[in-house]
Order: structure tokens, then C-alpha cells, then sequence
């Protein structure tokens, strides 16, 4: 196997691991025994075990941020934040993503974590915000909404049948977005 497909084959391996048992869990030697390779290897190729994870939560960030940015394709105000809520929520279908981001947010404990984590978030708002050209607090509700949504998709409620899960469930139409101003928010 040539270098690239290695290492592609190896982030792969080592998202579901760091997707399931974070930082601190995740096992070098699980990555390394699933690919057929060495830990020796792993390390030589990512550094170290918090290098390979703040790769790939950096990663998962940037998919949430590209792909939100990439759905608004030149539109503005609340017509971009449409776009981006609905390529947001299909997103969310990648579990292995969503947990690698909500993994990120557990270990920011990690002085490292942190930072790589608050950057990210910071991307992801001013994704947000530059593409729609949107308030501050339309932009907070937004984003806001999201990390509900995240919390809902990790608790994979999709078969659950209570009036709270049919509740987070529903779709959220963009006219709300409409009221959520810092004019309103006085």
C-alpha cells in the first residue's frame, strides 16, 4: 500500500476509535492491530497519539464549516443560513464526524484540545457569519440550534417515539431566524 492510502486508511481507522472512546480511551494499538501494522508505525507517521487526534477533530470541524459554506453557494442573509441549516442537519448523518467534534469538546481539558477546538469554533462562526452577513445574535441562535442538533444525532433518536424526541425532531424553518436580531434582542 503506498504511503497516501496508508495514512488515508489509517484516519479512517482512527476516526471510529477516536469517534468512540476519545482522547484518553482510544487505543494506538486497536488503530494499529485493525490496519495491520505496527504502533511503531502509527507513531512514525502521525507523531503521537494527541497529534492524530487533533487531525482528525480539526478534520471533523472543518467538514461541519466547508460543508456549510459550500451549500450557501453565494447566497446572503437568510436564504445562506437555509442553505447551511439543511447541508448542517444531512451532515449530522456521518456519526463518526459528529462524535469526533463532540469528542473534541469533551477533551478541552487539554490546554492543546482547547485551543485547536475554540480555533475551530471560531472558523465555523465566522463561516457563519461572513457568509450570511447576519447578526451576531442570529448567528449565536444558529449555531445555538446546531449544538442541539449534535446532541440529538449523538443520542440517535431517530426510533424513539416521546413527545420530547418528536420535539427536538422537528425541522426549524428559517423564518424563525427572522425575529432572532440584535435589533429584537434589546
Amino acid at each position: 500500500m503506498r504511503g497516501s492510502e496508508r495514512r488515508s486508511q489509517l484516519l479512517g481507522i482512527a476516526a471510529r476509535e477516536f469517534a468512540d472512546h476519545g482522547l484518553h480511551g482510544a487505543s494506538i494499538e486497536a488503530i494499529a492491530r485493525e490496519a495491520g501494522i505496527t504502533q511503531a508505525y502509527v507513531f512514525r507517521m502521525f507523531g503521537t497519539k494527541k497529534a492524530l487526534f487533533l487531525e482528525l477533530v480539526g478534520a471533523a470541524f472543518d467538514r461541519f464549516s466547508d460543508g456549510m459554506s459550500q451549500a450557501a453557494d453565494g447566497e446572503q442573509g437568510l436564504d445562506a443560513l437555509t442553505l447551511m441549516g439543511s447541508q448542517y442537519y444531512e451532515l449530522l448523518a456521518d456519526r463518526t464526524t459528529l462524535l469526533l467534534q463532540l469528542q473534541g469538546f469533551a477533551a478541552c481539558g487539554d490546554p492543546d484540545v482547547r485551543d485547536l477546538v475554540r480555533a475551530r469554533l471560531a472558523h465555523m462562526w465566522n463561516t457563519v457569519a461572513d457568509t450570511t452577513g447576519l447578526d451576531p445574535v442570529t448567528v449565536k441562535s444558529f449555531l445555538a440550534y446546531g449544538m442541539l442538533l449534535n446532541n440529538v444525532a449523538a443520542l440517535d433518536i431517530t426510533d424513539l417515539d416521546e413527545p420530547w424526541s418528536n420535539g427536538v425532531r422537528t425541522r426549524i424553518h428559517p423564518a424563525l431566524f427572522k425575529h432572532i436580531t440584535t435589533q429584537t434582542n434589546r
